[in-house]
């Protein structure tokens, strides 16, 4: 099978991850990578074994050697960014969220439609082999009419004024932080498990630190504070740091949530509980490999990751024997697998 040439833009954290998931998912190889700094990403390419470095992303959308863009720069490039890419007939697989706002986000699958360019938006949490055991568990009834979905996303990497990163900037980021962030990872498994849309929201939002200290020079996504070399200035922060959600889904269904990057010793906590009439199911991202169950008139249950205990759909995600654990770069992997092959 020939592989295809795939170019990456943005080299941080999550570009790292897309370049380790596309080598082992095994449909392509890295042909080129883009980053802001051309020096830098050059250091970069020879630390990670790859030989084309592009002056631009525009230099990189438009080689007619390409055959996929994945999209992994900061918020504010990516409408740009993706349109270019399927103007220029690449399918592309971009980080989300997909725009800025539902303006550009529209215009983006209207082109995608008219152009028939093949494109993803990454929600890797769907990759996990137990989150495709829950929606079986779901969809199939076993857990009777779902009644309430509730959780939380928690993370503490923002929790201190030091702490910053470009997500904390309104034009870089956009007008949601916390919500767009990590919120919206919560929001898209809810829907994915149920099959059933968010129809109503009422939320409280809070900015819980509004001044914080911008070091003179950028600082990775969850990276600690700066040192104290690192000339820091003061900048007033617009973008939230907590909101809390109520929900109604279609179905009469209702639900609840709390999102935080302000939340001490909570990494990265993705925590969803899903209620049925007969029974619940609750899967927490810090604890993957691992899906509780409960009932009222019997005991409750863990299920451990094993293929030979999955249902037929959730078996391809698992890929190694019970007991051999998967993870959030297992996650990544299965995404794009599922859009490459």
């Amino acid at each position: 099978m020939k592989k295809l040439k795939a170019g990456i833009i943005g080299i941080g954290f999550v570009g790292v991850a897309h370049i380790e998931a596309i080598r082992r998912a095994g449909f392509a190889e890295i042909a080129g990578i883009a980053g802001r700094d051309y020096d830098k990403t050059t250091k970069q390419s020879e630390r990670l074994g790859i030989t084309r470095v592009y002056h631009s992303w525009q230099e990189m959308v438009s080689d007619p050697n390409l055959d996929i863009i994945h999209n992994c720069t900061p918020n504010h490039l990516h409408f740009q960014i993706n349109k270019a890419a399927i103007q220029a007939g690449k399918p592309i697989f971009s980080e989300k969220p997909l725009a800025m706002d539902s303006r550009e986000s529209g215009n983006l699958v209207g082109l995608a439609k008219e152009k028939g360019v093949a494109n993803a938006v990454n929600y890797n949490y769907r990759g996990f082999p137990l989150v495709q055991q829950a929606r079986y568990l779901v969809q199939s009834g076993y857990l009777g009419d779902i009644r309430l979905v509730h959780g939380s996303y928690l993370q503490d990497w923002l929790m201190y004024p030091e702490d910053y990163n470009w997500r904390l900037e309104t034009p870089l980021g956009g007008k949601s932080r916390a919500f767009a962030d990590i919120g919206t990872h919560w929001c898209d498994l809810v829907q994915y498990l149920t099959g059933l849309k968010i129809s109503e929201v009422l939320a409280d939002i809070k900015t819980i630190i509004p001044e914080r200290f911008k070091p003179e020079t950028s600082v990775e996504t969850f990276s600690r504070s700066p040192d104290s070399t690192n000339q820091l200035e003061k900048y007033r922060v617009e973008t939230e740091d907590y909101c809390a959600l109520l929900l109604a889904l279609e179905n009469g269904v209702r639900g609840s949530c709390v999102i935080s990057q302000v939340s001490p010793g909570r990494k990265n906590r993705l925590y969803l509980e899903i209620d049925g009439s007969k029974r619940s199911v609750v899967w927490d991202q810090e604890n993957p490999n691992y899906l509780w169950i409960g009932g009222r008139d019997g005991a409750n249950m863990e299920l451990m990751k094993d293929p030979s205990l999955l249902c037929q759909g959730a078996k391809r995600y698992a890929d190694y024997p019970g007991g051999h654990n998967k993870g959030w770069p297992d996650g990544l992997k299965n995404i794009v697998r599922n859009f490459y092959g």
